[in-house]
């Protein structure tokens, strides 16, 4: 089988390639440069490690892209209030959309990346995304937005590897990635500081304003609405009898509204841009959702309508941030359907 690889420079996607060369497969990689400045370590440490494996090695600028559909979107997102995610729109976007339109453009059958999800034959949906193998590394999160039909046509070798698995198989190999193992939260934000970065791009930035408790009592000042997400605790500057945490945003006053804990938790919400992965009549009653990557999935029902989904929690959860994901699962692990959360 011939299958394109999109090797980033980091351990996880040269893993995958060279387990696919391992089981005989055609295979040829893809660099996207995605950055400003292209990362010259990773461009030339991929060339010598493909170069060393007979493997051909394509580089595709892709600059002009990554900035019009995530960098400026994730910027946008943040001034209006919203917590957005842009490794699961780079996935649907980017990796299983432009990528991947090259990757069949030069002959592959299949996208091969080196996510820890899996995704293929399933008994009850016919085919399904689920969750990879290592549950601490598992990503099918961010994969919840990519359309099934782009989907059915990735493959992902690490989905039965644990990560510490996929770094012996390197190490045996005597190839060390170009890039350092673990990469940054996201990879077009500078030492992970989404504020510095939003700073740099857009000088006239709104400022302070009040911050209110949800009765309208004011407890002191916010230095930005965008640098706060719902749920944070921390870096507030706020002096109150108990924590406070960011309860919502009133972009069009200026307003932060915060709480103690216990006013985040919710029962219920909305969200859109519904990602239908697998078809509702299929879908067991009962589902699990998860609205953040570093948190477990939660038993909730779900409704479809022409206008989005709507979620209720088994019991009351905290309250997740607009713009982020919310994944729907079966107690299996397979994604059923992705969605924005408005």
């Amino acid at each position: 089988m011939k299958i394109a690889v999109a090797v980033s420079g980091g351990g996880d996607s040269l893993a995958s390639l060279l387990r696919l060369l391992g089981e005989g497969h055609e295979v040829f990689a893809l660099h996207g440069r995605f950055l400003p400045e292209p990362d010259q370590r990773a461009e030339s440490g991929l060339a010598e490690a493909c170069a060393a494996h007979g493997v051909p090695l394509h580089v595709l600028d892709l600059r002009a892209a990554f900035e019009a559909r995530v960098a400026a979107p994730f910027a946008a997102e943040y001034l209006s209030g919203r917590t957005p995610n842009p490794c699961a729109r780079c996935n649907a976007a980017m990796k299983f959309g432009l990528l991947l339109d090259e990757a069949l453009a030069l002959g592959a059958q299949a996208l091969a990346t080196g996510h820890y999800a899996a995704s293929g034959a399933h008994p009850a949906y016919g085919w399904a995304l689920s969750r990879g193998a290592d549950p601490v590394k598992d990503q099918s999160y961010f994969l919840s937005l990519v359309p099934r039909e782009r989907l059915m046509l990735a493959h992902f070798p690490l989905a039965a590897t644990s990560k510490a698995e996929a770094r012996a198989g390197l190490d045996a190999r005597g190839v060390v990635p170009p890039l350092p193992e673990e990469s940054q939260e996201i990879c077009f934000v500078p030492d992970d500081d989404y504020r510095a970065f939003l700073a740099a791009r857009s000088p006239e930035l709104p400022g302070p304003g009040p911050a209110v408790l949800p009765d309208g009592t004011r407890v002191g000042a916010h230095q930005g609405l965008w640098r706060t997400t719902i749920g944070q605790r921390r870096g507030l500057g706020l002096s109150w009898r108990e924590p406070l945490y960011v309860l919502d945003k009133d972009v069009a006053q200026n307003t932060l509204v915060v709480a103690p804990k216990e006013a985040l938790l919710v029962e219920e919400f909305r969200a859109g841009e519904v990602n239908l992965l697998v078809d509702r009549e299929l879908w067991p009653e009962d589902v699990l959702v998860q609205t953040r990557y570093r948190e477990s999935a939660r038993p909730a029902r779900v409704e479809l309508s022409a206008g989005g989904m709507a979620v209720r929690f088994a019991e009351p959860h905290v309250r997740p941030a607009p713009g982020q994901v919310a994944a729907v699962y079966d107690a299996g692990g397979a994604v059923l359907a992705g969605a924005v959360i408005v």
